[in-house]
């Protein structure tokens, strides 16, 4: 449990990992943002406040900004596009699956419904949203989406996800006032990444879609939502 709860919470944990792994920690923030981008199964690992952190530490000379930088944005695109040629190939499958600790079918339609109203775009928005960031390449596997045009996104969101975010920590991260305040601008950094969670659940509590039940979505519902975005 104390593994698990060092993964999780790995941000927190950092400054002791580096210190006991040394260079071996790039390889470690390497995993944990292709397991959070590229598994459906761990989307409840630190992704925001894990990159500002990163760059944060990176200002500090405790990392080197020319390594960790290109090593997270290889691990967002890479995480990204295994995460879509798995839903690609499970597909009807997955339909198939009885709700988990790990899997949640709602998941499935929440990331379908962004897809309804945001197009390929959510590639890119869900790069800033906890939950939706692990699903969207997985729906897009599911639903067929052109690998060009995933790709296209894809690399475009992961850019603007890990360099928006790292660089961020690497040149806020140094000045007094987020030093001396460090552990309330990192919650600041988790509060503003879970702002389009907690819309979306007013959302879906208080004005659902008739007719909608969120642990229902169909394969041909998903595939019918790439059809009608002209996705696939």
């Amino acid at each position: 449990m104390e593994l698990i709860d060092a993964v999780i919470h790995f941000d927190e944990f950092l400054p002791q990992i580096i210190n006991l792994f040394g260079p071996w920690t790039y390889v470690l923030l390497f995993g944990i943002i292709f397991a959070e981008t590229g598994l459906v199964i761990t989307p409840i690992l630190p992704g925001d406040s894990l990159l500002f952190i990163v760059g944060t530490f990176s200002g500090s000379g405790f990392l080197n900004i020319l390594i960790v930088y290109p090593t997270l944005l290889a691990a967002a695109i890479i995480g990204d596009s295994v995460n879509y040629w798995v839903g690609h190939r499970l597909g009807p499958k997955v339909f198939r699956k009885e709700n988990s600790r790990l899997f949640n079918k709602s998941y499935l339609e929440k990331t379908r419904e962004f897809y309804e109203r945001h197009g390929g775009k959510t590639i890119i928005l869900a790069r800033f949203i906890p939950i939706i960031r692990t699903f969207a390449p997985f729906v897009a596997g599911i639903g067929r989406m052109k690998y060009r045009t995933f790709l296209f996104y894809n690399v475009l969101g992961g850019f603007i996800w890990v360099t928006s975010l790292t660089f961020a920590g690497y040149f806020l991260g140094v000045l007094p006032i987020v030093k001396n305040n460090f552990e309330y601008a990192v919650y600041i950094i988790i509060f503003v990444s879970l702002i389009p969670v907690f819309i979306e659940i007013i959302r879906h509590k208080f004005f659902p879609k008739p007719g909608v039940h969120d642990d229902k979505v169909s394969y041909r519902e998903v595939e019918d939502t790439f059809k009608k975005e002209k996705l696939q």
